[in-house]
């Protein structure tokens, strides 16, 4: 399992907390707001703010403040929101991909900038670290609504590329511009997924030992505690012992 899957399952299972809750929601918030105004505000037309109300309800985000970030799209509150790819190298030479969406370019570069230089890691030039990844979609599903065979045999059918079926859900890969086609043939069949979206795919993950995977999921959360951070995405793998350890914490 990637690094970036493994930190998502640690975080999804400690971020019960109120304050990580109300931030979630804002970054949740901050995606459908400028996904509307950058398409029409009908998900039915728009598949990126489909995918971002879909994420928004995976995280229990109220029915009312989703409608008020489509709503917010028309007041132009969005129009100077940018989208920036950051890259680095965290402990162990792991390499990581830091997603943004900022109305401050200056302030989101050096928060991420002086983030990684205070936890072990390097920031980088863009692309020195995005060739090691595939920048594909994926559709999620639970794992009770088919088996693997099912699950393949759809995938298939729809135009998808890969599938990863586990106890913990199936996940369907697919290119960019097919994720939309993809994840409305599957969801005819199993209903609405628990995930529809673009991300960062790595070609291959790194075993760090516990020392430095601490470490990671260390960097690994304050990037994601900054406010312009969307996503961070990074290419590792660690021991069960420290995912029990991190669980846990």
């Amino acid at each position: 399992m990637a690094g970036h899957s493994q930190f998502k399952n640690i975080m999804h299972r400690k971020g019960k907390q109120d304050k990580v809750r109300a931030q979630l929601f804002a970054k949740l918030g901050r995606e459908i707001t400028v996904a509307a105004k950058l398409g029409m505000p009908d998900p039915a037309f728009n598949p990126r703010l489909r995918a971002a109300i879909i994420a928004a309800k995976a995280q229990s985000m109220p029915k009312d403040n989703i409608e008020r970030a489509v709503k917010k799209a028309a007041g132009g509150d969005a129009a100077n929101y940018e989208e920036i790819r950051y890259e680095g190298y965290g402990p162990g030479g792991v390499a990581v991909i830091v997603e943004v969406m900022t109305d401050n370019r200056n302030r989101a570069a050096s928060d991420v900038r002086s983030t990684f230089t205070k936890n072990g890691g390097n920031f980088a030039e863009t692309g020195a670290v995005s060739f090691m990844f595939d920048h594909v979609g994926v559709v999620e599903f639970d794992a009770k609504v088919a088996n693997a065979d099912q699950m393949l045999e759809a995938a298939i059918d729809a135009g998808a590329d890969d599938v990863n079926s586990t106890d913990g859900g199936h996940e369907i890969y697919t290119t960019q511009d097919s994720l939309h086609n993809v994840s409305k043939a599957l969801e005819s069949k199993f209903g609405e997924p628990r995930k529809a979206a673009l991300l960062w795919k790595p070609q291959n993950t790194i075993t760090v030992d516990d020392e430095k995977g601490e470490s990671l999921f260390n960097l690994i959360e304050l990037l994601e505690e900054l406010d312009d951070v969307q996503n961070v995405y990074a290419n590792f793998e660690v021991s069960e012992a420290l995912m029990s350890k991190m669980s846990a914490a």
